[in-house]
């Protein structure tokens, strides 16, 4: 399945889940001084978009090296996909992405890395980078807008969660969850069809 600018954007917004991790991100800085806060945010999405551009521009060398197809990626991320989706459909189903933080401020893990920029995140731009190469500008405008929006939304986490509330962005997340579970099984059987039409030739 061929993906534009716009879808592309559209999905990993959504699988970042900005909204959705604000309860998560609040709990993670919460031992942080108001005044430091700014410059760990900053810190953390900057780490979060070079490391999903290390994961784009990398990842077909990093595919070759394993000798993995890109059928079994499309397999692999379908399957991520769709486990991220129905943990934010139904919480209660699986581990959280990220732990709270006690008495120190974060530093990766666990802002940047997996909340930022997780295993669905990083599997999604490395099936970019090896399926649609001549776009891949076009990829990292789409990384670059992804973090802007989850910078945003993070700057303004505690407003948000004050004025929507907890079970509202709770609902946002699990309409979010849905939506991703449909693109989660298109790509789990886009890449089941290539693989099964390449062993029949």
């Amino acid at each position: 399945m061929e993906q534009s600018f716009l879808s592309v954007t559209i999905l990993l917004i959504l699988i970042t889940d900005p909204l959705g991790n604000i309860p998560l991100f609040i709990a993670a800085l919460k031992n942080v001084q108001p005044a430091r806060r700014t410059r760990v945010i900053l810190r953390e999405c900057g780490i979060a978009f070079v490391t999903l551009l290390v994961f784009l521009f990398f990842g077909s060398a990093f595919l070759k090296a394993l000798h993995l197809s890109n059928e079994t990626l499309r397999i692999a991320g379908g399957i991520i996909l769709f486990l991220i989706a129905i943990n934010m459909v139904f919480p209660a189903s699986g581990a959280k992405l990220v732990d709270d933080e006690q008495g120190s401020e974060p530093f990766i893990v666990p802002v940047a890395i997996p909340l930022i920029a997780g295993p669905s995140a990083m599997t999604t731009v490395m099936l970019l980078s090896s399926s649609q190469v001549a776009l891949t500008l076009e990829w990292v405008g789409s990384i670059f807008i992804a973090i802007l929006v989850t910078t945003v939304v993070f700057f303004a986490s505690q407003k948000l969660e004050m004025i929507l509330g907890k079970r509202f962005l709770s609902a946002i997340e699990k309409l979010m969850g849905l939506v991703l579970t449909t693109i989660a099984i298109d790509m789990l059987m886009g890449g089941i069809s290539t693989y099964i039409k390449a062993i029949q030739l």
